[in-house]
């Protein structure tokens, strides 16, 4: 990076913390510093609430994620907008009227202690552990243009967040985290535009597209029916919908966020602004990836954008064989790319079977040109068994540091951090609820001070600050960022949401049945992920449905007597 750039990210670093620890000053209670005192606007609420999904990994990983695998990870998006409607219905008025601090806080008013405590260490493990992706991926970015030490990288990038989360509370996480992804979404942005401008200038934006959808990275919709199918119509508008209800219905993370608003009315437009820009969002996300492949098209990429990866063949005993790949690489590209300017002639004159002759030449071109990827990849594990081979996190990353101009580079970084830091602050600060309102308050000091348990939170938020920064060591070994972050979450999410389901719709169901049928759906969920080849979307639905239904059937011999509960189902 130039020195401009350098200029650009640190005043961005350094003006986030100040801000973030101003904004959050005089924090004296737990309404103060754990929900901003009730007092977020409607647009704060959105704009937070998207800024803690729309992670770094969102950023750095999804354009990748296209460049490799094409849009068919939009649809993982498809039943979100169902499931602000139905949580903006039933699930924010609950947690208002009660006025909780986390949404498990219901479950002991609604079934008993042990449940409440059973949901806290799921969302507790399962946050905890995807906090630390959140941090692995700026990490990545600053490890590979400075060369420094990736665990040193994530110690000092987790710090600058847990300073202004620690000291700010929640009220410093929502302010900080507007500014963030109006950041993140300008220069996501300003990317768009810069792949355009660079393209050559006899190929104009549509032919682009069609290079891109020609081969196959514009297959955004996929209307199959296949469990085995990780991105298709079905999984993402069903299973989609699932984990969209789980996260934003009962993650803290989330519920965190739309309980600072001032009224329901405005928490309620939150969620439903987020469930309409949401798709778009993601969908033109992945399309700059698109583009990022149409560039390339043009422009040798490197063999494997990995270049970790790549430095360390080069200096192993299959070095000349890495070279000879190379080689091969860039007669197979040249190749090509005389396909794709023959196609995109061909494309302009009104001959059916000429373009049909140069479509199969292009598919023939690519083919070859990913068979030399594979191979690299080959002797890549080859010489290193542990070695994940995908380099999907590292293809926007690189087309960012060789092509982008100065001050643009320092831009993205800053649209990196930014989405880093405000989806980690939001993770810290939810944890801390967490930890402090259902675990230390309720468990182990019950009768302190409003001060007492602020400071605790503070102790909580630096806690699981280090926690994350703990796992995001292990965060590179896990393949596309993408992916695992969402792999992750669907292992813990569809049991999650299988609680507060029985708890809002069936009012007969009591605590222990539902503790019983939780512990039995998630041992169900993981062995799904350990011996099946089930997409991991249908992992919420099967978490959740198999809650449901053993709940059912379990209560009448494990609830024969218990009391009223405090807080009613939502049929009651």
């Amino acid at each position: 990076m130039k020195p401009l750039d350098w200029i650009v990210l640190g005043t961005f670093l350094i003006f986030i913390v100040s801000y973030g620890v101003w904004r959050g000053r005089r924090n004296r209670d737990l309404d103060g510093y754990l929900l901003a005192d009730r007092s977020m606007p409607w647009w704060t609420v959105a704009l937070s609430i998207m800024a803690t999904q729309a992670s770094a990994i969102t950023f750095l990983s999804t354009p990748g994620q296209a460049y490799v695998d094409g849009m068919r990870f939009v649809q993982f998006y498809f039943g979100l907008p169902i499931a602000m409607v139905i949580l903006a219905a039933t699930a924010v008025p609950i947690y208002h009227r009660l006025k909780v601090y986390t949404a498990y806080e219901y479950l002991e008013g609604r079934f008993d202690q042990k449940t409440r405590a059973l949901a806290a260490f799921l969302f507790l493990t399962q946050r905890g552990l995807s906090t630390g992706f959140t941090i692995y991926a700026p990490a990545l970015i600053v490890s590979i243009l400075m060369g420094w030490n990736i665990g040193l990288t994530t110690l000092a990038i987790g710090v600058l967040v847990v300073i202004y989360t620690a000291s700010g509370g929640s009220k410093a996480v929502e302010h900080t985290n507007v500014l963030q992804m109006l950041v993140v979404l300008g220069g996501m942005f300003s990317s768009f535009l810069v792949i355009m401008y660079m393209l050559p200038p006899d190929v104009s934006f549509l032919d682009a597209a069609r290079v891109a959808g020609k081969l196959g990275k514009l297959n955004a919709i996929d209307f199959s029916f296949d469990p085995n199918n990780r991105y298709n119509f079905w999984s993402g508008l069903i299973g989609g919908c699932f984990v969209a209800l789980s996260y934003f219905g009962t993650d803290q993370s989330q519920v965190g966020r739309y309980l600072t608003g001032q009224s329901i009315s405005q928490s309620r437009l939150g969620l439903l602004f987020n469930g309409l820009v949401k798709v778009p969002m993601q969908f033109f996300i992945l399309f700059v990836g698109a583009m990022v492949f149409a560039f390339y098209q043009f422009v040798l990429p490197p063999l494997h954008f990995n270049s970790v990866e790549t430095a360390q063949i080069r200096q192993s005993q299959y070095a000349s064989t890495y070279q000879s790949l190379e080689r091969e690489h860039e007669e197979a590209f040249n190749a090509k790319k005389l396909e794709v300017q023959n196609f995109l002639k061909v494309m302009k004159t009104s001959d059916q079977e000429a373009l049909r002759a140069s479509e199969s030449r292009l598919s023939a071109a690519q083919t070859r040109f990913a068979g030399v990827r594979e191979k690299a990849v080959g002797i890549m594990k080859r010489n290193d068994p542990k070695v994940d081979g995908s380099d999907a996190n590292y293809v926007f990353l690189t087309f960012v540091i060789s092509y982008m101009p100065a001050g643009l580079v320092g831009l993205v970084m800053a649209c990196v951090f930014a989405a880093s830091m405000s989806s980690t602050s939001s993770g810290l600060n939810s944890l801390a609820s967490t930890s402090v309102v259902d675990v230390y308050k309720r468990l182990i000091y019950k009768n302190g001070t409003e001060r007492h348990y602020v400071i605790s939170s503070k102790v909580a938020t630096v806690f699981w600050g280090l926690v994350a920064i703990g796992f995001a060591q292990y965060a590179g070994r896990l393949g596309s960022l993408i992916e695992a972050v969402n792999v992750l979450g669907s292992l813990f999410y569809g049991t999650i949401l299988g609680i507060f389901m029985v708890a809002f719709y069936m009012r007969r169901v009591g605590g222990t049945a539902t503790f019983v049928a939780a512990l039995i759906a998630e041992a169900v969920v993981v062995m799904c992920w350990q011996y099946t080849r089930i997409a991991f979307l249908w992992y919420n639905v099967i978490g959740c449905l198999a809650v449901m239904l053993l709940a059912w059937l379990l209560h009448p011999f494990l609830d024969r007597s218990r009391p009223t509960p405090e807080f009613p189902p939502v049929s009651a």
